[in-house]
């Protein structure tokens, strides 16, 4: 069986939630996970290894519980997955300024009352499109100043994680490197 290359996003990282990242690259090399990255310390890492989504999601969250007394949601998308994130972007325009387009991966699907719920948050030019397991939230005014941003988690009622779009670009790029060195 052939590697796959996974997107490992960590919730809740930041503030008094750290994830050391040269450790966890560490402890991950160790764990049998092979071209092991991280992006910035907010949460995110790139791992290629032959176990199910299943297994390697398993292994990861035992690992980080263990090591770093870390026992929040951890989602596990393949590069392929990611590509087709990137590919259904519905705010094309809004992903070449990276800051003001978020993608929230979901956990579940969100009920469509809750998303158009959501929606009447928006001020002008904002705009909150689900596609899939990804709420994708464009915030031209900036995502901190933001009530459709404000209201998003509690009003999602699902749990997600979201990476603004330089942060999905980026990972994207690392993800397909470590593809290219199988």
């Amino acid at each position: 069986m052939s590697d796959t290359v996974w997107i490992a996003l960590f919730r809740g990282v930041g503030g008094k939630t750290q994830l050391p990242v040269k450790p966890l690259r560490e402890k991950l090399s160790q764990a049998g996970f092979h071209r092991v990255a991280t992006y910035i310390n907010s949460g995110n890492a790139i791992v290629a290894s032959d176990r199910p989504r299943e297994d390697a999601h398993a292994a990861i969250a035992k690992l980080c519980a263990r090591e770093f007394g870390f026992e929040k949601d951890i989602y596990l998308r393949s590069l392929a997955e990611w590509e087709r994130l990137i590919a259904h972007n519905p705010f094309p325009e809004a992903a070449k300024t990276g800051k003001v387009l978020h993608a929230a991966i979901l956990a579940a699907k969100p009920d469509n009352a809750d998303v158009t719920a959501l929606r009447a948050h928006a001020v002008d030019g904002e705009g909150i499109v689900v596609v899939d397991r990804v709420a994708y939230l464009h915030t031209p005014h900036g995502f901190g100043r933001s009530k459709l941003a404000d209201k998003f988690d509690r009003g999602i009622k699902v749990s997600n994680t979201a990476r603004n779009w330089n942060t999905v670009a980026r990972l994207a790029g690392l993800a397909r490197a470590a593809a290219k060195e199988a």
